[in-house]
Parts: structure tokens; C-alpha cells; sequence
């Protein structure tokens, strides 16, 4: 991403970052809340993984840097690469760590499904013969916060998608998974800090300020 100063909306989606900085690497840690930042007018790049992967590469549970963006060689030894591309092929020849991999792939894309999809979250544990709990201590590991929340924000990911193509709000929170239009509008006040109405406004504009939520600009 390049291009002049400008205000930057970053909203929680559940993912996490890679971003290639003229100072270094930084890790931008999965978000609760809204936050807002300004883009210095400095190109950089980066990379944005699904929900549970960077964790699992870099071997650092997602709650210790949530809601944070943090240097990644204040967190980990690096590998020599010349692109974020080669880092992350290099971090995925390692063996994970048992605490931020607990699960094998096949069950986290499971995990990460189910709840994106509205299941509940003793439904998701019994499918997988765990106990609530567990589930809870793992999902804050793997995904930065518990199952609930997880859900939560993948819900607002999926609204967030269906108000980019235009969806009248009624149907958005209907397809999205809502109670109803009011539900729907509280949670976009507390998860985006906006009223529902501003993703009716000008598309070009509110588009490049949530299209790159943690604010990666190459999306993996």
C-alpha cells in the first residue's frame, strides 16, 4: 500500500498480520475493538492470514498480542528471508508448538467454520469431543480470544461483506445471522464505532478504510 497520508478505520475480523515496515516487521495482533490510526503516507506490505494461522507459524499464542502491534523481533528469533513470502514458507517448515497448534488443520478450518456459521459453542466442543472449557482455552490461544467472542466477530465479518455489496440492512442481518435490524446495529456500533448507516455512504470511501482490516495490503 502506498499513496498519500490518510485516515485508516482498522475493525476487528479475527485475522492477523505480517507488515513489512522500513524499520522492521510488524506483528498486528487480532483486534476486539475499532481502532483508529493514519497511514503516514510510507509504502509498505504485508501479509493477512486467516483466523488461527500466524499463531501457529510464529508459535506465539494470539491472546499475547492481541489488540496490539507489535515489532516481531521483540517477539521471536527470525529466520533470514528477503520477502514476507519466503518468512512465511520458512516459519511453516518448523514444527508448531503444541499450545498455538493444538488442533490439526482439517479441525481448525472445522472450528473456524462452525463458528463463523452461528453454531453454538458446546455444539462445536461435543462435535469434537471436548469440553466447553477446553475449547475456551484453546480457541484464546489459537485465535486470540474465546470461542464466544470468536463468533462474535466473524458474524461482523460476514455482515461487513454483505454492506460492501450493497445489501439493504434489513437482509444483511438476516443473512449475517442477527436478531434483527436493531441487533444488527448495536453490534456495528460497538465493533466498528459507527452507526450502520455510514456503510451507506460514498462505497470508494468506506472501502479503503475496512477493506484491509488490520491494515495488510497483500491478503494471503
Amino acid at each position: 500500500m502506498d499513496g498519500p497520508p490518510a485516515p485508516v478505520r482498522v475493525l476487528p475480523d479475527g485475522c492477523m498480520d505480517l507488515i513489512a515496515m522500513d524499520d522492521g516487521i510488524v506483528v498486528a495482533g487480532p483486534d476486539t475493538a475499532p481502532v483508529e490510526t493514519t497511514r503516514d503516507g510510507e509504502p509498505y506490505v504485508g501479509l493477512r492470514f486467516r483466523p488461527g494461522i500466524l499463531p501457529r507459524l510464529l508459535g506465539i499464542p494470539a491472546g499475547e498480542v492481541r489488540d496490539s502491534r507489535l515489532p516481531l523481533a521483540d517477539l521471536r528469533a527470525l529466520p533470514r528471508a528477503r520477502s514476507l513470502t519466503e518468512l512465511t514458507t520458512r516459519l511453516a517448515a518448523g514444527a508448531p508448538r503444541a499450545e498455538t497448534a493444538p488442533w490439526t488443520l482439517p479441525q481448525l478450518r472445522q472450528v473456524t467454520g462452525s463458528l463463523a456459521t452461528g453454531s453454538g459453542v458446546a455444539d462445536v466442543a461435543q462435535d469434537l469431543g471436548w469440553s466447553p472449557r477446553t475449547l475456551q482455552r484453546h480457541c484464546t490461544a489459537v485465535y486470540g480470544y474465546g470461542a464466544a467472542t470468536l463468533r462474535r466477530i466473524l458474524r461482523f465479518r460476514r455482515a461487513r461483506r454483505l454492506l460492501d455489496d450493497g445489501l439493504p440492512f434489513s437482509d444483511v442481518a438476516a443473512l449475517a445471522g442477527y436478531a434483527d435490524q436493531p441487533h444488527l446495529h448495536r453490534e456495528v456500533r460497538v465493533l466498528a464505532g459507527v452507526p450502520l448507516g455510514w456503510f451507506g455512504q460514498d462505497s470508494s470511501a468506506a472501502n479503503r478504510s475496512t477493506q484491509l482490516p488490520s491494515g495488510s495490503a497483500t491478503v494471503a
